[in-house]
């Protein structure tokens, strides 16, 4: 049997490359391969994100509604942000939404920072309960909204019942998801019992990078385990610390699912976050230009804070 020629001397079962496109390939430039390959990603980039981006910063100037997009457009200029920054029941909702976002953030760091410094002790099966602290993050949220309305109902939901045990009230004397001091509580517990592992794997990669030869080196000037605590372990894990807190911040600022799964922004307004009102605009009252301007400020402001968070985060590496 003849011996395959070079040019087509190739994987079995592979396409032939044709002579002319080989010779047109290793032809080109370094920067026009570059090129090549990246512009496919940068097209996908500009259809799914920055044209919707600049089509809702369009909207947001006009009075469209999607549910008569055969109506005339007519230009409004800055009317819906005037209207969006002058309406108390949006600041109410901004206030509900820095609400959770506070709390949450601080529970899931606290608690997040707290398992990571005992599981980075690596005692007798901490493999194994790091795998089940683990298991509420792996969940759907649909399947821990579900769960957790089930968990909160006042007749036979379990919370209910270990809150009667411990404080001795009656189980069906409140109601998580219906009081409206409760209900903002009830949402912050569920979203902290399933995101608080995620903090939990952040801040055990700070501890891990921490090199065993500057605890060795505490040890040998006698520093005690709560300074080691305050003047290492702190200071050197706090970058990660500051990491997840902006993660989970900008999360919880859009939060939507959970809140819309357990109260669906109740009883009366007292768990309708941002996102909720953002949902109703648009969904229900079909106002597309006014949701679009909200959907603009909602933006600008977690840009805004997020931009200033990540410059005193850098600042915190640096030193």
């Amino acid at each position: 049997m003849n011996d395959l020629s070079a040019s087509s001397r190739i994987t079995y079962g592979a396409v032939p490359l044709q002579p002319g496109l080989v010779r047109r390939v290793r032809g080109l430039s370094d920067k026009a391969l570059a090129w090549l390959f990246i512009t496919p990603t940068i097209v996908l980039l500009l259809a799914i994100n920055i044209f919707p981006l600049v089509w809702t910063i369009y909207l947001s100037f006009t009075n469209y509604r999607a549910n008569r997009s055969n109506a005339p457009v007519k230009w409004l200029g800055i009317d819906w942000y005037q209207t969006i920054l002058t309406d108390p029941d949006i600041w109410a909702a901004m206030q509900v939404t820095a609400h959770f976002v506070f709390w949450t953030v601080v529970i899931e760091t606290v608690l997040g920072f707290g398992l990571a410094f005992l599981i980075d002790k690596k005692f007798r099966g901490h493999g194994m309960w790091t795998t089940i602290i683990l298991l509420p993050m792996m969940l759907s949220p649909a399947v821990v909204g579900n769960f957790w309305t089930f968990l909160y109902q006042p007749q036979i939901g379990l919370f209910n019942y270990v809150v009667a045990f411990v404080t001795g009230r009656s189980a069906s004397s409140f109601q998580m998801l219906g009081d409206v001091t409760l209900s903002p509580w009830a949402i912050v517990i569920v979203d902290a019992w399933m995101w608080t592992p995620y903090v939990m794997l952040i801040c055990l990669a700070g501890l891990r990078s921490i090199p065993d030869y500057i605890y060795e080196a505490a040890e040998v000037d006698r520093a005690s385990k709560w300074r080691q605590f305050w003047s290492i372990t702190l200071p050197m894990a706090l970058p990660f610390i500051m990491l997840a807190v902006l993660f989970r911040g900008i999360e919880n600022f859009k939060m939507f699912d959970m809140v819309n799964l357990l109260t669906g922004g109740g009883p009366g307004s007292t768990t309708e976050v941002a996102s909720i009102t953002l949902k109703r605009a648009a969904f229900e009252s079909w106002r597309t230009g006014y949701s679009s301007a909200f959907a603009i400020i909602l933006f600008v402001t977690v840009f805004g804070l997020a931009n200033i968070y990540v410059k005193a985060l850098n600042r915190v590496k640096s030193r």
